[in-house]
């Protein structure tokens, strides 16, 4: 009969083949036999999202537009996306945000600072830039390319890729989890 482990003797025992310490983690509680490195790639999820979004938000500020969230960043960035109208629910579904007051709340922000317009046609209102809006995502992208793009190293962008290709694969299995959650 297999002995049960705490969680958290489990955590400091399991250890990824290529590595010689234990997994950065932030829940060791978490951890899992199966995979420890699902543990170790959430907290370095949580740490590069709150990362990428103190950058997004004062790269906007140092492109002359303070006093905007990660989520009114996103959303100007994404009304900008391709000159095309967008609708909310749209918007939403791109973004993968479930909860479209928040979305409707930070583009009426938007509306408000005159980065963004609201056309209704027929029942359905659509969203496009201002050309202050696209003045605002042409000076973060100088400021990106300042700050971040001429520090990468080139020999990353294939790394880079594929990470965002995996990264693509985890949201689709984080969904399926959700819905298999919401079902429990």
């Amino acid at each position: 009969m297999a002995r049960a482990t705490s969680p958290r003797a489990a955590a400091s025992r399991t250890r990824s083949p290529a590595k010689s310490g234990p997994n950065i983690v932030s829940s060791s509680h978490l951890v899992s036999p199966r995979s420890a490195e699902l543990s170790e790639f959430e907290f370095g999820l949580i740490v590069a999202w709150n990362a990428f979004s103190r950058w997004a938000v004062r790269c906007m500020a140092a492109a002359g537009v303070g006093e905007l969230t990660i989520t009114d960043v996103l959303l100007l960035h994404h009304v900008n996306h391709r000159a095309r109208n967008k609708k909310l629910a749209d918007i939403c579904f791109v973004l993968n945000y479930e909860d479209t007051h928040v979305v409707a709340y930070s583009l009426k922000k938007l509306v408000a600072a005159r980065l963004v317009k609201a056309d209704k046609v027929g029942k359905e209102v659509l969203y496009s830039p201002t050309p202050a809006g696209e003045q605002a995502v042409l000076e973060y992208r100088r400021v990106r390319e300042q700050c971040l793009v001429e520090s990468l190293d080139t020999e990353l962008n294939a790394p880079i890729g594929e990470l965002a290709r995996l990264l693509r694969t985890m949201s689709g299995m984080y969904d399926q989890a959700a819905r298999a959650a919401s079902s429990l």
